[in-house]
């Protein structure tokens, strides 16, 4: 024991013992703040967004074509379950033939260029007028309804 640690009566060791639990309490919060971190790194969000981006996939898709062949399985069981559910057994494999080989033409950016225009039409923003600008109703100034 050094002279700073020195105890010579109960209170000093009270307030040892409260310093330490406090020194203690401040150690745990830190390291529960760095395991989150660390933590959030590996989530699968995370992940995702780290490597599975849009030029990331555009590259494996060119050597593996991997949309193509998705689509190609995807695209006959979507449209038969939606589209064509009450259909028969005749319509339904030929749509299934039809749209397997649509599947297989479409790649990474046909299919992000689809997903860009839908986005389009929903998610259009409006330009809102500035305060104090002419917004033009199409109605002469001239007119008596002004």
């Amino acid at each position: 024991m050094s002279k700073k640690d020195s105890i010579n009566n109960l209170h000093d060791l009270n307030v040892k013992m409260i310093g330490l639990k406090v020194e203690y309490k401040i150690q745990e919060v830190k390291l529960k703040d760095d395991v989150k971190t660390y933590v959030s790194q590996f989530t699968p969000g995370n992940l995702i967004r780290k490597y599975a981006t849009p030029s990331a996939f555009l590259k494996v898709d060119d050597k593996l074509n991997i949309s193509s062949k998705l689509m190609s399985m995807v695209l006959p069981m979507l449209m038969n379950s939606t589209v064509f559910r009450g259909s028969g057994f005749l319509t339904k494999t030929l749509v299934g033939l039809a749209t397997s080989k649509v599947g297989k033409t479409l790649d990474a950016e046909h299919l992000s260029a689809i997903f860009n225009s839908i986005k389009g039409l929903f998610g259009g923003k409006k330009k809102k007028a500035k305060e104090g600008e002419f917004i033009d109703y199409g109605i002469p100034p001239d007119s008596e309804t002004f």
